[in-house]
């Protein structure tokens, strides 16, 4: 029997961003989780911020979870389902690094660092190959797993959000074998719920420690982030054949169907039409495509069934929420300006007309198809990172024609 196309999407409040867990407030989940599930929406994905989750290595946060535990029970009240990331390092621009793992030297980062809350200029240990990092990690997959595996509204365990950007591996062995570990500690203490990894266009660009093949050869499910917007790949920065691309092409060398689980866009003001933004950070010239919320809405249509036509399980939009006003000088929407805009829903909490598209493909009731649109590979699966970048780019322009 074919299965639903899960729908969803990528979650912080937005009164709150990243600073919700250390600022909890279940009245303001349970008031957004009521609007992700009227738009007719399956799957949250949260991250478990790894700087408020385990203040010290041999320790996770009795509040935090306490708090994860809370919104669990909101998203079962609801109706929704949760893909909870763990050690959630990069977010939105910046690396968010537990104190503990700082490694004590002033470092110039090609991130902003935040640590406690604050910009910090200090660099941190590998996690894929420091012996304290790797103790708490087992230690975080623990404490969670153990504490949620029977839960209702538990559906995946996630290990991580586009971790190379937090740090590589030391090579790609050690990054299959971290992914290895991590995946079979959470199958020992829950044998019920898929997991997987985060990854996105860069794991398919290079080889940086954590390649599609051997990653998602570890994991139960496979899959993928991508934004036309932000490469040179695309054919226009609401090029609508790239994300399925990205889909199918990891399938193709994992052999595995995925799931889009990030993609989108940052909008507009409304009525404003598509434009690109520049402003300074940290005196450095930023510049990023702003799509006008019309021209957001028609990228969705046309998006959402070329994922379904290529055999994507599902799909998850970045984010539910643009964010308030007064978080906009905090990392990392000081520098990142773009991402205070990405939301189905502005900070008022009206709906943006993608929401609408949205809500009304869910109400289609999609359902998992066999692809009718392939990447068909030249070569095996293993010979992929021979090139990446250069494989990458020939083999979408055969897919695109």
């Amino acid at each position: 029997m074919p299965e639903p196309f899960v729908l969803g999407v990528n979650y912080w409040p937005r009164r709150k961003a990243m600073y919700w867990w250390s600022s909890f407030d279940a009245g303001e989940v349970r008031e957004e989780f009521a609007l992700i599930r009227e738009l007719g929406l399956d799957l949250v994905r949260i991250f478990l911020l790894w700087d408020d989750f385990q203040p010290a290595p041999d320790q996770v946060s009795r509040a935090c979870l306490d708090h994860l535990i809370t919104v669990a029970h909101i998203a079962a009240d609801a109706g929704l389902k949760l893909d909870v990331t763990f050690f959630t390092g990069h977010m939105s621009g910046p690396n968010w690094a537990p104190g503990w793992l700082l490694d004590g030297r002033p470092k110039r980062m090609a991130r902003q660092v935040v640590s406690g809350g604050r910009v910090v200029q200090r660099g941190y240990r590998n996690p894929y190959a420091d012996e304290q990092a790797l103790a708490a990690e087992r230690l975080l997959l623990r404490t969670v797993v153990g504490a949620l595996c029977d839960h209702p509204a538990i559906a995946i365990w996630n290990l991580g959000n586009e971790p190379d950007l937090f740090a590589w591996p030391p090579n790609a062995a050690a990054g299959r074998a971290w992914v290895r570990e991590m995946t079979q500690l959470i199958h020992g203490l829950d044998d019920r719920h898929p997991v997987t990894c985060g990854l996105h266009v860069a794991n398919l660009l290079q080889d940086n420690g954590l390649r599609v093949t051997e990653v998602f050869a570890e994991t139960d499910l496979a899959v993928m982030h991508a934004y036309p917007m932000y490469g040179w790949l695309a054919r226009s920065p609401l090029d609508p054949d790239f994300v399925p691309y990205t889909c199918a092409l990891t399938t193709a060398l994992c052999g595995k169907p995925a799931l889009m689980e990030e993609f989108g866009g940052p909008t507009a003001p409304p009525g404003r039409g598509s434009y690109m933004w520049r402003w300074l950070a940290n005196r450095f010239p930023r510049f990023q495509f702003m799509a006008g919320e019309e021209a957001m809405a028609e990228y969705l249509a046309a998006v959402l069934p070329r994922l379904v036509g290529v055999g994507a399980t599902g799909a998850l939009l970045w984010c539910f929420a643009d964010y308030a006003a007064d978080l906009w000088d905090k990392p990392p929407l000081d520098l990142a300006r773009h991402e205070r805009f990405f939301g189905l829903v502005r900070p008022d909490g009206t709906l943006k007309p993608h929401a609408q598209v949205l809500k009304d493909f869910a109400a289609s009731k999609p359902m998992v198809q066999k692809a009718a649109r392939e990447v068909a590979l030249p070569f095996q699966p293993a010979r992929f990172y021979n090139a990446a970048g250069r494989n990458l780019y020939w083999l979408y322009r055969g897919f695109a024609q």
